[in-house]
């Protein structure tokens, strides 16, 4: 399995609020939402080549 890299994020209490909830909704933990979210944005906008896409 890669590392991963940690780092410091800044949000908005509201925004964290609502995402906690949506995790919670998906059974995910913030972390796994938050990669989810990042992951599907990333592909959206074609700047992330996944590996099912090989």
């Amino acid at each position: 399995m890669a590392k991963k890299k940690t780092f410091v994020l800044r949000i908005d209490p509201e925004m964290m609020q609502a995402v906690e909830k949506w995790a919670a909704d998906d059974f995910r933990s913030i972390n796994g939402q938050l990669e989810w979210l990042i992951y599907n944005a990333l592909n959206q906008a074609k700047r992330f080549k996944s590996t099912d896409d090989k």
